[in-house]
């Protein structure tokens, strides 16, 4: 596929690193030839020079026969001009754009083939929102990923010594678990990659992740750690449009502090949020925490734009006494470096980003995709189509599928049905079926084994 990227900021570069890697033909646009340099001498991709949104700078980038335009760039209007452009000049056939401000992305008229000719809409803050919320509303999760329109979830848990199937193999988990049914989709143990068999045992200090019917997703993790109780009070740190975002989600359900150190933005949140208490103050200061009751804080959530800040605040929000700490991390090299240390979960908009924007570049009849482990695994919900005669998995059993190695089918819906995937499932026309891969680099052969050819036999 022909993809042309506007933007090399940190959405942008990790993208094009994401997609060079899978034989597309990628090309980049920025105004910073340093950066476009630095990238270029490391992946296999084109770089223009130039304003993203300027017809001769896009034709430069070969608009004329792309496939795709992706606008990243750290500018709301330069990613809609763009699109514009493409479709006027270029008839670019799909046109994705970044648009962060709730201005824009409140006149839902703006953006149609009659208006602003956007395809596809990314919005990082409401997704970073969308995640705050799903872990939250799951204690004790490190991730919950939503698929088949929410019938399915797959959910990543830290198992815990006193888990009931913590020591035991995996095959013990039916009995665990009567009339309940549940798949381990992949397992890390420090670190690396365990495809999940029957005889695995499951450690502590595994990072275990399952795919279940939504309902069942409580029982589940009961299995592997000790239930959490129920979130009440959530602190926010950072009144900017995620953290504004979160408590106005969160306000209705739970008892919600929000602290900004700005004077001015305080008082315009006060009155925009109805039921969170809203506080000037710096959350990296001790004496305020404490007198907030930060002892009493469920989960203390920093959202603000500043890296350092947000870290510095989460790990002394946690040694003051707070249940659990979620941070917002801009600095990939960062997630790595705190999370499993005393900061419970780090947030990254890229990650979520691109996992949004993956699903409507895989080929085949990819309808969700989330990247995982910060980008090395996927999972992936694909529609199966056609026949036993023009589809390499319509009519076959799971057993007798050639999946590329470290992929995992955990779930089938069929007709609003949840079916936990077995060896002798057999797989229909129309199901929609959710993969685990732990090895991102076989991407291309599960697409290929959800593409209907005419002449395959």
């Amino acid at each position: 596929m022909k993809i042309i990227i506007l933007g090399a900021g940190q959405v942008g570069s990790s993208l094009a690193e994401n997609l060079a890697s899978e034989a597309n033909d990628i090309t980049l646009i920025d105004q910073r030839e340093e950066v476009l340099q630095g990238l270029q001498d490391r992946l296999d991709l084109r770089t223009v020079i130039g304003h993203a949104s300027y017809p001769e700078v896009l034709q430069r980038a070969g608009a004329d026969d792309a496939d795709m335009l992706i606008a990243v760039t750290d500018s709301d209007e330069t990613n809609m001009v763009a699109c514009q452009v493409a479709y006027t000049v270029f008839h670019t056939p799909t046109k994705i754009a970044r648009v962060r401000s709730l201005e824009y992305l409140k006149h839902n008229n703006l953006f149609s083939p009659t208006a602003l000719p956007i395809d596809v809409l990314i919005s990082p803050e409401q997704l970073i929102t969308n995640y705050v919320q799903s872990l939250i509303n799951h204690p004790g999760a490190l991730q919950v990923l939503d698929f088949a329109d929410g019938l399915v979830q797959l959910v990543g848990v830290r198992a815990y010594y006193g888990g009931p199937l913590v020591g035991h193999e995996l095959r013990t988990l039916r009995k665990h678990m009567p009339g309940i049914e549940a798949r381990v989709a992949a397992i890390y143990r420090r670190g690396r990659p365990i495809i999940p068999e029957g005889h695995t045992v499951i450690e502590a200090d595994d990072e275990v992740f399952f795919i279940a019917a939504s309902k069942n997703i409580r029982k589940v993790m009961s299995e592997l750690r000790r239930l959490d109780k129920p979130y009440k009070r959530i602190m926010i740190v950072g009144g900017g449009n995620i953290g504004k975002r979160v408590a106005q989600s969160l306000e209705r359900k739970y008892q919600v502090k929000l602290i900004d150190h700005n004077l001015e933005r305080t008082r315009a949140i006060s009155n925009e949020l109805s039921r969170t208490m809203v506080l000037c103050g710096d959350a990296a200061d001790e004496e305020l925490l404490l007198e907030e009751n930060i002892d009493k804080i469920d989960v203390f959530c920093a959202l603000t734009n500043d890296d350092e800040a947000n870290i510095l605040s989460s790990m002394l929000a946690k040694r003051l006494g707070a249940r659990k700490a979620i941070t917002l991390i801009n600095r990939a090299a960062y997630v790595d470096l705190i999370q499993s240390g005393e900061i419970d979960i780090a947030l990254s908009p890229q990650q979520s980003t691109i996992g949004s924007l993956l699903a409507h570049v895989r080929r085949g009849d990819v309808v969700k995709v989330h990247s995982l482990r910060r980008g090395a695994a996927e999972a992936i919900e694909a529609i199966a189509h056609g026949d036993i005669n023009t589809s390499r998995v319509v009519g076959r059993k799971v057993e007798d599928l050639k999946l590329p190695p470290g992929t995992t089918i955990g779930a089938i819906v069929r007709d609003n049905e949840v079916i936990i995937a077995h060896h002798d499932t057999l797989i229909e026309s129309d199901d929609h079926v959710i993969m685990f891969l732990v090895d991102k680099a076989r991407i291309p052969d599960v697409e290929r084994l959800f593409q209907v050819s005419i002449t395959f036999i």
